[in-house]
C-alpha cells in the first residue's frame, strides 16, 4: 500500500468515525483507534495519539452545533470537566507504563461494559425530582428543545457523576477514546440527564479531556503528522455531519447504534489484546 493510499483510507475511515462519534457522544476515537490498529496495522500508541487529535476535532465540530441548538448543558460540562481533565492527565502517564496488549484488552472491556449498560436502559433511570444540593447550587438542571416541544429535566447524584467522570478521564488518557461512552452513561444513567443532552454535553466535554491527554502523547513522540492530520480532517467533517442529523433521530435509534458499535469494536479489541498476551 502506497503512502497516498494509506492516507486516503485513514481519511475515509475517520469521516465514518466522526459521524458515529457525533451521533452517540462517543467521540471519533472509539472507531479510529481500533480501525488503525486492526485494519491498517498501526502501533496502538500511535493510533491513540492520532485518536486524541480526532477527539479534539470531534468536539470542535459537533459541540458548536449542539451549543447553537440548545442541546449541550454548558454548566454540567464545565462542572464535570474538572474531574475528567485530572483523570486524563493521570491516564496518559499510566499508558506509557502499560503493555500494548493490556491497553487493547482494557479498551475491549470498557466498550463491552458500555454497550451492556446502554442495552439495559430499556427505560430511563434516575428521571426523578430527587433533591441534590450540589446540582441545585450550581443550577445544573435545564431544558432542551425536542420534536414534541420543550422538555425540562432535573439533575441528581452530582457526586456520583463527578466520581465516574474521573474514571472516564483516566480511560481517555490511557486509550485515546475521549471516554464518551462512560460520560454518556454517567449523565444519562446516574445523573438523570436525557440521552440527547448527555450526548451533546459529552461532545462538548471531550475536547478539553483530549487536549490534556494529547499534550503528554505529543511530548513522548506518539503523534505522527501523516496519521494525525487525515484523522483530524476526516473526523471533523464526519462530526459536523453527524451533529446536523442528531436532532432528527429518535433516542431509541441512537441507543441501538451506540450499543451495536461499541460491542463489535469491543470484541475486536479484546481479541487483539488476548493474542498479544499469547
Amino acid at each position: 500500500m502506497s503512502a497516498h493510499e494509506f492516507i486516503l483510507i485513514v481519511f475515509l475511515v475517520s469521516i465514518a468515525a466522526g459521524f458515529l462519534g457525533a451521533l452517540t457522544g462517543l467521540g471519533g476515537g472509539i472507531v479510529v483507534t481500533p480501525a488503525l490498529t486492526l485494519l491498517l496495522g498501526v502501533d496502538l500508541r500511535y493510533a491513540i495519539g492520532a485518536s486524541l487529535v480526532s477527539v479534539i476535532a470531534t468536539s470542535s465540530g459537533a459541540a458548536s452545533a449542539y451549543v447553537r441548538d440548545g442541546l449541550s448543558n454548558i454548566r454540567i460540562g464545565m462542572f464535570l470537566e474538572m474531574a475528567t481533565t485530572i483523570g486524563a492527565i493521570c491516564g496518559a502517564f499510566l499508558a506509557s507504563k502499560t503493555p500494548t496488549s493490556a491497553l487493547a484488552f482494557l479498551f475491549g472491556l470498557v466498550l463491552l461494559h458500555s454497550a451492556w449498560q446502554v442495552v439495559q436502559a430499556k427505560k430511563p433511570i434516575s428521571r426523578t425530582n430527587e433533591d441534590d444540593p450540589i446540582a441545585d447550587r450550581l443550577k445544573l438542571s435545564g431544558v432542551y428543545r425536542a420534536q414534541e416541544g420543550t422538555i425540562d429535566y432535573h439533575v441528581s447524584r452530582a457526586r456520583a457523576g463527578f466520581g465516574l467522570m474521573y474514571v472516564a478521564g483516566i480511560v481517555s488518557g490511557m486509550l485515546g477514546i475521549g471516554s464518551g461512552a462512560l460520560k454518556v452513561i454517567a449523565m444519562d444513567r446516574i445523573m438523570g440527564i436525557p440521552f440527547k443532552v448527555s450526548t451533546a454535553t459529552s461532545s462538548f466535554m471531550i475536547g478539553v479531556t483530549g487536549v490534556a491527554s494529547a499534550a503528554i502523547y505529543l511530548k513522548r513522540g506518539y503523534i505522527h503528522p501523516l496519521i494525525a492530520l487525515p484523522v483530524m480532517l476526516g473526523v471533523l467533517g464526519g462530526s459536523m455531519a453527524g451533529a446536523r442529523l442528531l436532532p432528527r433521530l429518535p433516542v431509541k435509534t441512537l441507543r441501538r447504534v451506540f450499543a451495536a458499535a461499541v460491542a463489535v469494536i469491543g470484541i475486536q479489541m479484546l481479541t487483539q489484546g488476548l493474542r498479544g498476551r499469547l
